[in-house]
């Protein structure tokens, strides 16, 4: 179009093809591959980069890579992850922003280097977030898009550092992986996975131990969480930290990078056979669990019996972790707690008889199970200390003879008693029938000794009124002699008290006069001994006056001319001596201390030009 509207072929010329015009919108671009130079030469080797709106031809040898692409359009939640194929200096696309999108520069790290400028060398991965448009240039690989990922507060994701190889894991907010990080894949033991994928409530499906888990598939790179039900445990293991940790009921667990869950493998089924039930959660209790044992009596008679136990763990302290880890410290304690009695249960049984045992079953499975304290009284609980285990009541649900013939004996007894029952009942009949006949007869010889026992009843209560009085008399007289002894005792007792008050009332005012005296005498003493110090003091400051006004009184009489003329008297007599020797000068020395002579000499001849020679 640019050359001519219609061509003609001439004879030299083949049409090859005809090309379509390529047009892209304001939302597209391309990538041309060998592109035609200003020469008019391709390019090999080289891509150009053609954006929007724009229509054009591609020339000869020229070829669109992924042929036209949309511009990426990123909201704030959407970010692209970049690679540099060649060096090339990344602000050839600075592009003017206003106001807002200053403000977000001054907070975003990756736009702001965007903005400046930097050299990017190939191999260099970097980060755009949005919102923004962006049309990759020829040196610039779009590795991949990124999206934030929108998380509650009990979600989390497991985050990778693809250059350190340091997991994480990030909870509670929106978060955008960067261009070093990526998604991390948690796997879990397939044990747990099948626990958590079963969606059984520990408390509501006990009965439902295996739940049909195909078709749910976790998110492996999602946080593992776990809802601990109340009145329940979860043990979490840090294989990094090499510790563990017991988070009690309700609570949500949330696992770390290198954390695993305890896995519990207890005993079912009865009789109790290990490994039967997987759980990740330990219940607390009280609960109960069922077993059938067997046991021979001391005359080798074998029986079965089924015993249900209540149970539960008895946590003083939750937040101590030392009882908190003591919870897990046996792995399978519903199949050692039932070993563990069902020893007991068949050491006191072996001693005793089959009828004894039959007769006393649960005073003997009790005593056997939670034992006799110091006062040989059998004790209300069994306590594994080990596990904080308390076993609470023990209750026999059914005990059958496992030996045929040991069966059969027992049938035939239980016959045997409703025969002798009912024979018994026979003759209860034929005695009543004869008591029936003895009462009648019986009951005249009863009114006789009731008349007999009338008359003797009469004379008793004669012979009591008889006595009775005569026992009046005599007490009369003896309490009277007691009460007047007990009042004359009381009567020298309280004049004893009294005289006992007066005595301490005296002593008391005898003391309490002396503290006075004592009291007024210290304090003579106290005032006497201030007045004296008060007037050695003024005696004092009444001397040291008169010594100065002595001392003053001495140095005005004396003068001050009086003074200097004391003061310079040595010193002029000395000079008068000195002039009556005849001497100009003189230099005393004690012959210890060195004379500089020649600085001396020097001083003279400097102060006596004329005369040094000759003196």
């Amino acid at each position: 179009m640019a050359d001519r509207e219609a061509h003609i072929p001439s004879v030299a010329e083949q049409v090859v093809g005809v090309v379509d015009v390529t047009t892209l919108s304001s939302r597209q671009y391309c990538v041309i591959l060998d592109p035609v130079g200003p020469d008019g030469k391709p390019q090999l080797g080289q891509k150009k980069v053609v954006k929007g709106e724009r229509s054009f031809f591609l020339q000869p040898g020229e070829q669109l890579e992924n042929g036209i692409q949309n511009v990426y359009v990123l909201s704030e939640e959407e970010g692209l992850v970049l690679r540099a194929v060649e060096a090339f200096n990344d602000a050839e696309y600075e592009e003017a922003a206003d106001d807002e999108e200053q403000e977000e520069l001054a907070h975003d790290s990756a736009k702001r280097s965007r903005r400046s400028g930097i050299l990017r060398r190939p191999g260099d991965r970097w980060m755009l977030r949005g919102p923004i448009e962006y049309v990759p240039p020829a040196s610039v690989e779009v590795v991949l898009t990124q999206r934030a990922i929108p998380l509650d507060e009990n979600e989390g994701i497991y985050v990778r550092d693809i250059k350190t190889g340091k997991v994480r894991a990030v909870i509670g907010h929106t978060y955008m992986l960067n261009q070093d990080e990526e998604l991390w894949e948690k796997e879990l033991p397939s044990n747990v996975e099948g626990l958590l994928a079963s969606g059984i409530d520990p408390l509501a499906d006990r009965s439902t131990r295996r739940a049909n888990v195909e078709g749910c598939l976790r998110d492996k790179t999602r946080v593992v969480t776990f809802r601990v039900p109340h009145n329940a445990a979860v043990q979490v293991y840090d294989y990094r930290e090499k510790k563990a940790r017991v988070v009690f009921g309700p609570e949500l667990v949330m696992l770390g990078p290198d954390e695993q869950f305890t896995v519990l493998s207890l005993s079912g089924d009865k009789p109790k056979r290990a490994n039967i039930i997987k759980a990740i959660c330990l219940l607390l209790g009280p609960d109960f669990f069922t077993d059938v044992i067997t046991i021979e009596t001391a005359d080798h008679a074998r029986l079965q019996i089924q015993l249900s136990y209540n149970w539960h763990f008895d946590v003083k302290n939750p937040a101590d972790p030392a009882d908190a880890a003591a919870l897990f410290s046996v792995p399978d304690f519903v199949g050692d707690a039932c070993k563990a009695i069902a020893s007991r249960i068949r050491g006191a049984v072996a001693s005793v008889q089959f009828d004894d045992f039959h007769k006393n079953s649960i005073r003997i499975i009790c005593s056997a199970v939670f034992g006799f304290d110091e006062k040989l009284a059998v004790r209300t609980s069994l306590h594994f200390n080990q596990n904080n285990l308390v076993i609470s009541s023990v209750d026999i649900q059914s005990v059958e003879p496992v030996d045929q013939r040991t069966r059969d004996a027992l049938q035939k007894s239980v016959q045997l008693a409703i025969e002798i029952t009912t024979n018994s009942q026979e003759a209860a009949a034929r005695h009543e029938a004869e008591r029936l006949e003895q009462e009648a007869r019986g009951k005249l010889e009863r009114q006789k000794i009731t008349d007999q026992a009338e008359a003797e009843r009469a004379r008793k209560e004669l012979l009591e009124l008889e006595a009775l009085s005569a026992s009046v008399e005599s007490t009369g007289a003896a309490k009277a002699e007691a009460q007047s002894q007990a009042e004359a005792a009381r009567i020298r007792g309280e004049a004893a008290v009294n005289e006992a008050k007066l005595k301490a009332e005296a002593q008391r005012i005898e003391a309490e006069a002396e503290l006075q005296r004592l009291a007024k005498a210290r304090e003579q003493e106290l005032s006497y001994k201030k007045e004296m110090d008060r007037m050695e003091v003024e005696k004092q400051e009444q001397l040291a006056q008169l010594e100065s006004q002595r001392f003053k009184q001495m140095m005005e009489s004396l003068g001050c001319d009086t003074l200097k003329e004391i003061a310079r008297a040595g010193p002029e007599l000395q000079v008068k001596m000195l002039q009556s020797l005849g001497l100009k000068s003189t230099l005393i020395t004690d012959g210890s201390s060195p004379i500089n002579l020649f600085t001396t000499a020097n001083g003279l001849l400097g102060a006596l030009p004329g005369q040094g020679a000759a003196q």
